[in-house]
């Protein structure tokens, strides 16, 4: 699967102003990147053009970069029933904070399954089952997701070293695995409440989520 550049334009938010960037696979699929302080790389410069991004790198900042995929419930309606959009603010208002860094916003909803499967799955939930076996239940993965279009956008921004806001050791290993040096993961735990507190204790006890075994002691970025 192939990822190509589409437009970008200024995104002024209540966290304060980001370049919004627009990507696109060759189905169609659109993902986005929210960046502070990262200008694009000139994608024309030859290999023996001089390059002021490498000339400066070792003197900026290495960028926070926070890989977030889509939740329509957490993120736009504000669901206790998660912790996405509570997490994606606190991203954004660190990197706002630290002036040098790039939310990865995925549009894979529901860790990939799609809205309609993430709200039978949710039907489920009401049940009692837990995140994971409600995605089991209706014969899907447990996370469907995919993070190949992390390395174009990180490209086209010039970045290669990070410190990555996750919880989830996968997303560690992927960019490493792909040529990004995670030089630190900054954990986050936020929007915690008794909604959703069962579901992270299912990320942490089956799906190897990296969180305090009593939700307080990771990192809080904003409260």
């Amino acid at each position: 699967m192939s990822y190509q550049f589409i437009t970008s334009a200024k995104l002024p938010t209540r966290h304060g102003e980001f370049d919004i960037h627009i990507f696109e696979n060759d189905e169609g699929q659109e993902h986005v990147m929210l960046t502070v302080g990262l200008p694009v790389v000139d994608q024309h410069m030859t290999d023996s053009s001089p390059s002021q991004t490498d000339a400066t790198r070792a003197e900026k900042t290495i960028p926070l970069i926070r890989i977030h995929s889509e939740c329509l419930t957490g993120d736009a309606f504000s669901s206790l029933k998660c912790d996405c959009g509570p997490q994606l603010n606190t991203a954004m208002q660190a990197i706002q904070e630290t002036g040098c860094g790039a939310i990865l916003y995925l549009r894979q909803e529901g860790r990939g399954i799609g809205l309609t499967n993430k709200i039978r799955a949710y039907a489920l939930q009401d049940q009692g089952h837990d995140t994971l076996d409600a995605n089991l239940m209706l014969g899907l993965p447990a996370d469907a997701r995919i993070y190949d279009m992390c390395g174009p956008m990180l490209a086209h921004i010039g970045v290669d070293v990070v410190r990555l806001i996750t919880n989830n050791p996968d997303k560690v290993a992927y960019l490493t695995e792909h040529g990004i040096n995670v030089v630190e993961r900054v954990p986050l735990l936020v929007g915690v409440n008794d909604m959703n507190a069962e579901y992270l204790a299912t990320k942490r006890d089956r799906m190897g989520h990296l969180l305090d075994k009593d939700f307080n002691t990771a990192l809080h970025l904003n409260k």
